[in-house]
């Protein structure tokens, strides 16, 4: 019961420092969250508490989905991203075969699968991100995964030529593993964009981190 009261009480918290915080945030800023939003973001809450727990980072998952499809169900890229998650359909087969859903239940067009999937897979790579890094930079590692690949990251981290590289030293390391310069300047850019510039406006919304 005391358990369940400290749980109750620590969700209650959390709610009323985001409200405060959207309060203080500038109009401007407040009214960057598009309207499509809005009609997602039970769906977001629900799944992210249910993957993370009460302290789920509600507003980098948030701005994630901004970056990826400005919160449009039906958006594909020009190579072939799908749904408010941009899935490839190489990465919603296996995301979908590692969670034990058929293929007629994999559906990157859903706006509850998509985020779903968007939530788990970042909670996937956020545990695989170096125990030792802050909660911050293995958020940035799990960013910069879902970008452009998690092999691609442990490649970088690799190249330093360190037994344990900082988090700028990977970043650093980015053109010197096989990687175009424009696609690192991309899959950099890709991370830093969600947690400073979108982040913010999703306060409101839940913690960051």
């Amino acid at each position: 019961m005391a358990r369940v009261l400290r749980d109750v009480l620590w969700a209650l918290a959390l709610t009323l420092l985001c409200l405060l915080v959207s309060l203080l945030l500038p109009e401007p800023v407040r009214a960057q969250v598009p309207q499509a939003a809005q009609a997602h973001k039970r769906t977001l809450l629900r799944a992210a508490h249910a993957e993370w727990g009460l302290g789920a980072p509600v507003a980098v998952l948030a701005a994630q989905v901004h970056q990826e499809s400005a919160w449009r169900p039906e958006a594909v890229s020009r190579v072939g991203a799908r749904g408010l998650a941009q899935f490839m359909p190489g990465t919603a087969a296996w995301w979908c075969e590692r969670v034990g859903l058929t293929a007629i239940d994999c559906q990157p067009h859903n706006p509850t699968w998509a985020l779903r999937a968007l939530v788990g897979y970042d909670k996937y790579l956020f545990d695989l991100a170096p125990p030792r890094y802050g909660a911050r930079d293995r958020m940035w590692v799990a960013l910069r995964a879902y970008n452009g690949g998690l092999g691609h990251w442990q490649a970088e981290a690799r190249a330093t030529g360190l037994a344990l590289p900082t988090r700028p030293q990977v970043d650093a390391a980015c053109g010197s593993a096989r990687r175009a310069a424009p696609h690192c300047a991309e899959n950099l850019g890709y991370p830093r964009r969600i947690l400073i510039e979108l982040a913010p406006r999703y306060a409101s919304w839940g913690p960051a981190l």
